[in-house]
């Protein structure tokens, strides 16, 4: 058996999985402040110990960069000269955020050009001088980028190795080339990011592993990344920005599975927003360019995804409309099916007769088709802007708000599946783990097309996937006509089911 956690803002819910992929049990809990205590309520509100592994979905680091907070100054150390010295790392941040996070930035020489040549030798005098200024400064996160780094990550890490030779192993080291694409600010963005996590992710990680001693649960943990594949201990201390969209990602995983649809549009209500995204072969589509997160431009994978300001705690105005504002996890005490005094989209739902919640005499009074028939459309729209085709769409309705919606206008075929309150904790118990190739090749299309995806396959192997199981799930190729030699910049994404036998060895 599995357990899968998702922590929302308003909710942590808990799905237990069995042997044969049967959904067993389910749990919905407040989400607690610290939020560990919140995951610790939920284990024990399951009842089960004897599982084989338990998956989390957090919003632990994704909020901490949102408030700016609990974030670890970063030296961020640039291998390009003399290349790239106009627009220096961190130049297009956000004051506030900005200030938190930067140690200090250093440009130095190294990278190379998009088909491998080196811009400059790297220099190793340079590099320790650089180490010293750190261990001077008292930094203990290093973000290292260089210019094209996904098509030769060499001079990543050698610097790498001859910072940790200077600094020792209590500095942490994040390398641009393990975390985003090719576009060099936008990654080096994501990397400084990773870097100012990893205290905070040693801390998280830690709280989990004392949940479920505290559950009596004794069995491997793994974290859920962005494109809904599952990660081990040791990996999601090194990238904990990988986790950042696990959210939404578990719902869509959740919504296939509980619907049997591979091909649909997914609507995620929780209790603050709505999350639309498309599902492609049972995986959420990703975005093609680069994600703004917390205002900061990135280009790690993460899925294409609507959110707008309706949810379950959405406030009603006095003139019908509905959010953004919501009461989020205060909930149970100021919707006024539990005798609090707000107006929510909750007692809509309740007072139409589509929720059985609290106490429905306190809104026997209310009027809802107006709001209701409002929050229809406005989700209707979402999908509407998500499709990329005028063919007939499902669409899948999961999350504990999507009692909120009845039909949804211009779409006929819709489904709410058993289950659908916690499809996102199901979406982490089902999750597979996952290998991805994103490089700028040169050379005949078939070759390297086949060399792409046997990389894909054995980085899925390495981290988990069980021999034989791994198929490949996505396959893009970009011709770079602004490119000599052929160049194609191939992505490859290849997913398979979890070893636990190879974990635990």
């Amino acid at each position: 058996m599995r357990i899968g956690i998702d922590v929302g803002g308003t909710n942590t819910d808990a799905a237990l999985i069995g042997d044969g992929g049967d959904v067993l049990a389910t749990v919905k809990s407040p989400t607690t402040e610290d939020v560990t205590s919140g995951v610790a309520a939920a284990l024990a509100g399951l009842g089960a110990t004897q599982v084989s592994a338990v998956m989390i979905g957090t919003t632990h680091f994704v909020n901490a960069l949102v408030e700016a907070a609990r974030l670890e100054p970063v030296a961020a150390v640039r291998l390009g000269l003399p290349a790239t010295a106009a627009l220096p790392p961190m130049v297009d941040w956000p004051p506030r955020l900005r200030k938190v996070v930067e140690g200090a930035v250093y440009l130095c020489h190294g990278g190379h050009e998009y088909d491998g040549a080196a811009i400059s030798e790297l220099d190793p005098d340079e590099l320790r001088a650089v180490a010293a200024d750190i261990r001077r400064r008292g930094l203990r996160s290093v973000a290292i980028s260089s210019v094209f780094s996904p098509v030769s990550d060499s001079s990543e890490r050698r610097a790498a190795d001859l910072l940790a030779a200077e600094l020792g192993p209590e500095v942490h080291l994040s390398l641009s080339s393990e975390i985003g694409r090719v576009g060099l600010l936008a990654r080096e963005n994501a990397t400084i990011v990773n870097a100012a996590l990893r205290p905070l992710a040693e801390r998280t990680v830690a709280a989990f592993v004392q949940a479920l001693r505290v559950a009596g649960i004794d069995a491997p943990l793994f974290l859920l990344q962005n494109d809904g594949t599952l990660m081990d201990v040791s990996r999601a201390l090194r990238y904990p920005v990988a986790t950042f969209a696990s959210g939404p990602t578990n719902s869509m995983r959740g919504a296939a599975y509980l619907s049997g649809l591979t091909d649909c549009a997914v609507v995620d209500i929780g209790g603050t927003t709505t999350d639309v995204g498309i599902l492609v072969d049972g995986f959420p589509r990703e975005a093609s360019g680069e994600a703004m997160v917390g205002e900061v431009r990135t280009n790690f994978r993460i899925p294409d995804v609507l959110s707008i300001g309706i949810g379950g705690g959405s406030v009603v105005a006095d003139d019908g409309s509905v959010g953004p504002r919501s009461v989020g996890y205060r909930l149970p005490q100021e919707a006024l099916v539990f005798g609090g005094a707000t107006l929510t989209a909750t007692d809509l739902a309740v007072a139409a007769g589509h929720a059985d919640i609290g106490d429905p005499s306190l809104v026997a009074d209310l009027d809802p088709a107006g709001p209701l028939k409002v929050i229809a459309e406005r989700v209707a729209d979402a999908v509407d802007r998500m499709r990329t085709s005028p063919e007939p769409l499902p669409v899948v309705l999961v999350g504990g708000g999507s009692v909120l919606i009845a039909d949804l206008p211009g779409f006929d075929d819709v489904r709410r599946p058993d289950h659908f309150a916690v499809a996102n904790a199901v979406g982490a118990a089902i999750a597979q783990v996952g290998g991805e190739v994103d490089k700028v090749y040169s050379g005949p299309r078939e070759a390297v097309l086949r060399e792409a995806k046997a990389e894909a396959v054995a980085r899925a192997e390495r981290a988990g996937a069980r021999t034989g199981s791994v198929r490949v799930a996505e396959v893009e190729e970009v011709p770079l006509a602004y490119l000599p030699g052929d160049a194609t910049r191939i992505r490859v994404k290849a997913v398979g089911d979890l070893d636990l036998e190879k974990i635990n060895a």
